[in-house]
């Protein structure tokens, strides 16, 4: 006959595999879900562009954020981390991204907001390379779930251009 602790052993690790099951099961079916998130960024302003004295360009604009990332949460949705970047080409590198704001969602109630911000980090590039370049803004995200694999989407928005003179 079997022990106390042999049948405790055995149902311990029994309890142990049906909920990894269960949650392995519960992870996969958050990919049914087919967000559909929708944002917009516009540049009201260049606030100022110039030249520091270490010879680097940089950029301070006035941006209007909207989106609505509710699409985003579903039952397993712990955040959503969300961030524009400006992103852009030289000659040294194929792609650059410079951070200009970010924020944490916390709560589908939360995911659909309006923000009349100026870039919350500097946007500076290493170097004169911004004189009439040519730069896109992406809203990022990445959505934290409770359990399962983390991931992360853009909308990229195009047509925007740094002037030729410094002011």
């Amino acid at each position: 006959m079997h022990s106390i602790g042999y049948r405790a052993n055995a149902l311990l690790t029994f309890a142990v595999t049906i909920l990894a099951l269960m949650c392995a099961i519960v992870s996969l079916s958050d990919n049914l879900n087919s967000p559909s998130p929708t944002a917009q960024v516009q540049v009201l302003n260049i606030n100022w562009f110039q030249k520091k004295p270490d010879g680097d360009d940089e950029v301070s604009l006035t941006l209007n954020i909207s989106s609505n990332l509710q699409s985003l949460f579903t039952w397993n949705t712990k955040q959503v981390f969300v961030f524009v970047a400006a992103e852009y080409e030289t000659s040294k590198n194929a792609l650059n991204q410079v951070s200009l704001w970010d924020g944490i969602i916390p709560s589908k109630e939360h995911a659909k907001f309006w923000i009349h911000t100026t870039n919350k980090y500097r946007f500076v590039d290493q170097g004169s390379n911004l004189r009439g370049r040519d730069f896109n803004l992406t809203l990022h995200w990445h959505v934290m779930p409770k359990t399962g694999k983390m991931f992360a989407e853009k909308i990229v928005m195009s047509g925007y251009r740094l002037p030729e003179a410094y002011r």
